[in-house]
């Protein structure tokens, strides 16, 4: 099963006509926040395939329009915050946003990340007893505390990810958030068996 991973960054030639044809096997995709709904919209149109997404602490529920204020969110797309959903046989969970820094949307302490798994804990439980596993890929936009982050409030990862790793296990936790450029190409570490993942731009992976 191939999933087409993205993040943080336009990229052009997933923008472009030529990706139906060039992403005809991808079996479904995984957005990891801070991307324009035309974007999204787009690439879902372009692929008739399922698109799961997390909200980045650089998007907005607000859209300001002739008409006045509006709720924005992009269509056709799956908003996976706060939710476990099996697609294909795989299991996903959702958790949007960052750390808190300001006063925006999408932004959390960690005590309030905290709280969002302690709610989902439940249907993880139910999924390891009778589908004999918690989940397969937990999406999120921020990484993990001390894998792929950095050091300012804004960038630093949440600790209660790397509990829900060592506890829960999930195959892949794939985020966002943290941009690569130049020598800064850490994009895959593996954590307790875990293969944490930077959907930067965007990557193909196969499971």
């Amino acid at each position: 099963m191939k999933i087409l991973l993205i993040s943080d960054s336009i990229i052009d030639h997933i923008h472009s006509s030529s990706i139906a044809e060039r992403m005809k096997d991808i079996d479904f995709v995984i957005s990891c926040g801070d991307l324009p709904n035309y974007y999204l919209e787009y690439i879902v149109t372009m692929l008739n395939k399922p698109l799961f997404y997390v909200m980045g602490n650089h998007s907005s529920q607000r859209l300001y329009t002739e008409q006045g204020l509006k709720t924005s969110m992009p269509e056709g797309c799956i908003n996976l915050d706060q939710k476990i959903i099996e697609y294909n046989n795989i299991i996903l969970m959702g958790l949007e946003g960052s750390m808190r820094y300001s006063r925006g949307d999408y932004q959390y302490t960690d005590s309030q990340m905290s709280w969002k798994i302690n709610r989902l804990k439940p249907k993880l439980y139910l999924n390891r007893l009778f589908k004999k596993r918690y989940l397969d890929i937990l999406v999120t936009h921020a990484p993990p505390y001390k894998i792929h982050d950095q050091e300012d409030l804004c960038h630093k990862g949440f600790k209660s990810f790397n509990s829900f790793i060592k506890e829960f296990k999930p195959k892949y936790l794939i985020h966002g958030h943290i941009h690569i450029y130049g020598t800064n190409n850490c994009w895959l570490t593996k954590v307790n068996g875990t293969k944490v993942i930077n959907a930067y731009g965007y990557k193909v992976i196969e499971i």
